[in-house]
C-alpha cells in the first residue's frame, strides 16, 4: 500500500513537470523533460527540413521531439553565463532571435541593420552584436549594437567603425571591439551611455599588428590581445600582447611573437594560440597531401614566452574548446580539404584539429568542411563538433567518432538540416 501511494505521488509530480531528489529539493523540468540539453542551430536543407533550434539529450545524444523557431537560417549562437537566455542570429533576415531556454521558446526578434559574426551575452538582460556596416549618423559605418533582452529591443548602437568582433570582460562592464583591417582596438564602456562621458576609447596596437581577438583573465584585470599580423595582411609578425585593465587608462604591456594568432584558449597559465604563419607553414611531421598547415603555439602568460608548438590544419582559425580530459579542439574555415568523407578512397582531411595537452600529440580527423561549432561536456568524455553541416560526436578518450547506435550514424547525430552552431544549455 505504501509503495502504491508513493508511486502515485511520483507520477502526479512528474505530470506537472517536476522531479524530486535529495531531501525534497524540486527541479522544474523544461517542456522537453530533459535535464542535460544541447541546442543546435539548424538551417533547412530541403523543404521538409526544420529550420530552427533542435534540442538534443546531452546524456545519450538523441533528439528531443519538436524544436524552437529561430528564423529561416539560424547559425551563430551566444548564451548567457547562467544559461537562461540564448541568442541565435538568423542570416536570412539579419535578426537576432532571443530564446528563453527554460521555456524552450522564442521570446522575440531583434532586427539588425546588417549581418554579424560576433555576439556576446554578459548576462540574461543584455547582449551585444558587432555589425560592421551598421549606419551611424555623421560617422563611418559600423558599431556595436546593445540589445535589451528583457524587452527584446535595441538600446543603442555604439559607433565603432567596421566593428567585426566583440569580447566582453567577465562582469560585462567593458567590451573590447576589433575592427576589420585596423591596427587599433576599441574599449567600450556601456555603463557610460547617456552620462555625458566618452563611451569608447581607442587603443593603438603596433603598426601592422592587426589585432583581431582577445581573452580576458578570470578577474578581468588582463586581456590577452591576439595580433593577427601578416596573416591578416598586416606588416608585423603575429603576436600576443597584454592589455592591462588595472591601469587607468588601460595600457599595453609585454608581448610575444607567435606563428599565428586568431583564436586562443586559456587554461591555467597556458594560453593555446592558433593561427597561420606565412613563414612557418610546412606540414612537418604529418603525412598529408596538404601543402600548407596551421600552427598552435603554447604561451606561458606569466613569463610571456612560447613553451611549445604543434602543426595543425590550416584555414582561418575561429573556434576552440577544451574537453574535460584536456583534449583541445581547434576549428577553422577555408582550410585545405582533402578526399571525400562520403566516399573515402585515401586521405580525408578537413578543418578540425585535436591537440592532446598531456603528450602534445595532434589528430586531424578524417572529415571535410568548415568547423562552425564546438561544445565540450563536464561529465562525459565527448565533444560535439559542427563540421561541414553535420553534428559529429567525438570520444575524447580516443579522439575518434563514437560508434554507431540507433541514433548515431558514423559518429553523426542524424538530423534533416544543416547544423551550424551548438551550445550546451544545462550545466553538465
Amino acid at each position: 500500500m505504501k509503495k502504491s501511494a508513493l508511486l502515485y505521488a511520483v507520477l502526479i509530480g512528474a505530470s506537472f513537470g517536476f522531479v524530486s531528489c535529495n531531501a525534497g529539493v524540486h527541479i522544474t523540468l523544461p517542456p522537453s523533460k530533459l535535464t542535460e540539453r544541447v541546442f543546435a542551430s539548424q538551417s533547412a536543407s530541403s523543404p521538409t527540413a526544420f529550420a530552427g533550434l533542435i534540442i538534443i539529450d546531452g546524456q545519450i545524444d538523441t533528439l528531443a521531439r519538436g524544436g524552437i523557431s529561430a528564423g529561416g537560417s539560424p547559425g551563430l549562437m551566444a548564451i548567457s553565463p547562467e544559461r537562461s537566455i540564448l541568442l541565435a542570429f538568423d542570416s536570412s533576415s539579419n535578426r537576432v532571435e532571443v530564446v528563453n531556454t527554460t521555456k524552450e521558446s522564442n521570446a522575440g526578434s531583434i532586427q539588425l541593420a546588417d549581418s554579424t559574426t560576433s555576439m556576446v551575452v554578459p548576462n540574461a538582460s543584455v547582449g551585444y552584436a558587432a555589425v560592421p556596416s551598421a549606419p551611424i549618423n555623421g560617422q563611418p559605418s559600423g558599431g556595436v549594437v546593445e540589445m535589451n533582452l528583457a524587452s527584446v529591443s535595441i538600446t543603442a548602437t555604439i559607433s565603432v567603425p567596421n566593428a567585426q568582433t566583440v569580447v566582453a570582460n567577465p562582469s560585462g562592464t567593458q567590451l573590447l571591439v576589433f575592427s576589420n583591417d585596423s591596427d587599433s582596438m576599441t574599449i567600450v564602456s556601456p555603463l557610460l551611455l547617456n552620462t555625458g562621458s566618452p563611451v569608447t576609447l581607442t587603443v593603438p596596437a603596433c603598426p601592422g599588428c592587426r589585432p583581431v581577438n582577445a581573452l580576458f583573465s578570470a578577474d578581468g584585470s588582463t586581456a590577452y590581445i591576439l595580433n593577427c599580423g601578416t596573416e591578416c595582411l598586416g606588416g608585423a609578425p603575429p603576436s600576443v600582447q597584454i592589455l592591462n585593465f588595472g591601469a587607468t587608462p588601460p595600457t599595453l604591456g609585454a608581448s610575444v611573437a607567435v606563428d599565428g594568432a586568431t583564436i586562443a584558449f586559456l587554461s591555467g597559465s597556458t594560453l593555446y594560440v592558433a593561427g597561420n604563419s606565412l613563414t612557418n607553414n610546412l606540414c612537418t611531421g604529418e603525412t598529408t597531401a596538404a601543402t600548407t598547415c596551421g600552427r598552435l603555439d603554447l604561451v606561458d602568460v606569466g613569463s610571456m614566452t612560447v613553451t611549445g608548438s604543434a602543426v595543425i590544419a590550416d584555414g582561418y582559425h575561429d573556434r576552440i574548446d577544451m574537453s574535460v580530459n584536456g583534449q583541445l579542439f581547434i576549428g577553422s574555415y577555408g582550410c585545405t580539404n582533402i578526399g571525400n568523407v562520403e566516399n573515402p578512397q585515401g586521405e580525408v582531411r578537413g578543418c578540425l584539429s585535436i591537440f592532446n595537452t598531456t603528450n602534445s600529440a595532434v589528430v586531424i580527423p578524417p572529415d571535410n568542411g568548415d568547423v562552425t561549432g564546438l561544445q565540450s561536456f563536464t561529465t562525459r568524455d565527448v565533444e560535439y563538433v559542427a563540421e561541414g553541416g553535420r553534428l559529429r560526436v567525438y570520444d575524447t578518450l580516443i579522439d575518434s567518432l563514437i560508434p554507431n547506435n540507433t541514433y548515431i550514424s558514423d559518429g553523426t547525430i542524424i538530423v534533416t538540416g544543416v547544423i551550424i552552431d551548438v551550445k550546451a544549455v544545462d550545466f553538465f
